[in-house]
């Protein structure tokens, strides 16, 4: 299989950028003009010996801002684990580098506006969970690999690459038109890897998860609901659990994804904004599509959709179980669970009663496995796709157990049960800890319900944490996910800066009841306290200075509350049918 090149020195000149590949035996640089933006492959007898030199550990690709081209490149990696013989790194640190020596040339609003798409690009690139493989493909499933042709092996890494998980795909779209280039492009996915090895009944095993999260529809909690015209549903994963056993591995493959119609649900200060089904779109064309393409990757689908039966979420619910109806194929099973109603009181022993329920399904769609020979055992015949609201939290629960009964089923363990409940332990802990990596990258919190994945069981600490952790997510998702919206957008190709000298939409202005009822409820406000602490000369002089105050500063914030969707922070960049 064609590898991407491991270690580099990049060499930095006045005119140029120069990208040694310092692999033994290897005499190629990659040469990327500053002014004219050209890459092309030369030798290390035409770096310059006056170049500014240092080590990186790869190339990320390159970016158009306001100010011109960046180079994005990684300086630092840490080491993951090894998965079937290849090194698997975790990209942790970045540098931004432009193509041009000042920013001189700009304007004084240029300038901001480029300030800001740097800090948006820095914004994504300071999220958790970038990861990459220079001589394994980590987009493509073991089932997936096992089953490909002997072209498709014969592909760059860049070539081959499931397109739906490569995170930097964008960014390396120079590098994708020029083949002679691809060893010097890596494919970045973003989620979730973790790699170790478990001692079960005397026998050593590699336990592997890796979550690969979608470039395709990507985004925040509130901003990026249901799917697009394509089929892409937003906050979809795909998640691996592989087992290694001396030669032989194992494999079971489980989705996420957000609800497969068009819905939406903006924030607007409340504290859970009112999920809307979109009245005025063919929600069938998409919904056909995604489970057309789901169908064709992975074979059979169950859904699992952990949503209330009741409230607000109650039309989703209904209106995906009539749209699978609609569909009337018998490669598609939906199943509704109310997690919050079957679990109400903490009994979450009640969860077994969906697992026991999809037990023979889950038997059926089976899991790949191939022996120490080579032999293919088993191949995994469907895939379960679960989601709740934000597919994150009752999702994350779910998906947990019904691994747990694969690799029970996988390893066949028997007595003594004390290495087995070791390795669950194990495993329960790296579950919890994939939840508050997806949980990072969408919601922007820690994921909630751990303390269960974790022990099996819910604690009083697990449901304080809960409830800090919802609370920085009502804050981030009303305040500050407009921007790291934009900022995926930009990161994903989604949004193209524009380098002539017409306005961004970054210079959208807020009209004036952003800034003047906030001040007036917050004067109101003190005011009121302060009425309380200067009593006047009587009481009731006193009460009508705390009520006038008070009355004004609740209807100020009433008038705000109505007005919800104006001040919150709103994507500027997005386009308009991610909005809708």
């Amino acid at each position: 299989m064609p590898t991407a090149y491991e270690r580099f020195n990049l060499h930095t000149s006045p005119e140029k950028f120069y990208i040694e590949a310092c692999d033994d035996g290897v005499d190629a640089v990659l040469a990327i003009d500053r002014v004219s933006n050209e890459m092309t492959l030369t030798g290390k007898k035409d770096v310059p010996p006056s170049a500014n030199t240092r080590p990186i550990c790869g190339i990320m690709g390159t970016v158009r801002l306001v100010a011109g081209m960046y180079l994005i490149v990684i300086t630092k990696k840490r080491n993951v684990g090894s998965l079937l013989g290849h090194a698997v790194w975790k990209a942790v640190d970045f540098d931004i580098i432009s193509y041009k020596k000042t920013v001189l040339h700009l304007t004084e609003n240029q300038m901001q506006d480029n300030k800001t798409f740097l800090s948006m690009i820095n914004n994504v690139l300071t999220t958790d969970g970038f990861y990459f493989c220079t001589d394994y493909d980590l987009t493509h499933t073991l089932q997936r690999l096992a089953n490909v042709s002997h072209d498709f092996q014969e592909m760059s890494l860049l070539e081959r690459a499931d397109q739906r998980f490569v995170w930097n795909g964008s960014l390396l779209r120079e590098f994708l038109a020029q083949p002679e280039l691809h060893k010097f492009a890596i494919p970045v996915v973003h989620g979730f890897i973790v790699m170790k090895p478990c001692r079960v009944n005397g026998k050593i095993f590699e336990w592997i998860l890796i979550s690969r999260r979608s470039c395709f529809r990507a985004g925040v909690r509130y901003y990026v609901r249901g799917i697009d015209s394509e089929g892409h549903a937003a906050n979809f994963v795909e998640t691996e659990q592989i087992v290694l056993y001396n030669g032989g591995r194992a494999s079971f493959v489980q989705t996420r994804g957000s609800m497969p119609f068009f819905w939406s649900q903006r924030p607007n200060l409340k504290y859970k904004p009112k999920p809307l089904i979109s009245k005025n779109t063919n929600h069938m064309d998409g919904f056909q599509r995604h489970f057309d393409s789901q169908v064709l990757i992975y074979g059979k689908q169950t859904i699992l959709n952990l949503i209330n039966q009741k409230g607000s979420e109650k039309p989703l619910e209904q209106a995906f179980a009539k749209m699978v109806s609609g569909m009337e194929n018998s490669m598609i099973k939906y199943v509704a669970f109310d997690f919050h109603k079957e679990c109400s009181g903490m009994r979450w022993d009640r969860l077994n009663i969906l697992v026991d329920n999809v037990a023979e399904t889950q038997d059926e769609y089976s899991y790949f496995m191939v022996d120490t020979a080579g032999k293919v055992l088993s191949q995994q015949k469907g895939t379960f796709r679960s989601n709740c609201m934000d597919c994150l939290d009752r999702t994350n629960v779910i998906q947990s157990m019904l691994a747990r009964c694969s690799i029970q089923s996988q390893l066949q363990v028997g007595s003594p049960p004390e290495p087995c409940y070791l390795f669950f332990c194990f495993s329960a802990l790296a579950w919890a800890d994939n939840a508050n990596a997806c949980a990072k990258q969408y919601a922007g919190t820690g994921a909630l319900k751990t303390d269960f994945t974790r022990t099996g069981k819910r604690t009083q600490m697990g449901l304080v944490m809960d409830g800090v952790n919802s609370a920085i997510r009502y804050y981030k998702n009303n305040f500050s996910d407009g921007f790291r919206q934009d900022s995926i957008d930009l990161f994903l190709g989604n949004y193209a800066v524009d380098e002539t000298d017409g306005p961004t939409p970054l210079r959208i202005q807020k009209d004036w009841k952003f800034l003047t009822l906030p001040i007036i409820m917050v004067v109101a406000f003190s005011m009121c306290i302060i009425c309380l602490l200067m009593a006047g000369d009587t009481w009731t002089e006193t009460l009508a200075y705390v009520l006038f105050w008070g009355a004004a500063a609740a209807v100020t914030a009433a008038v705000i509350v109505f007005n919800g969707r104006d001040f919150v922070d709103a994507p500027k960049l997005v386009q308009k049918e991610k909005m809708d």
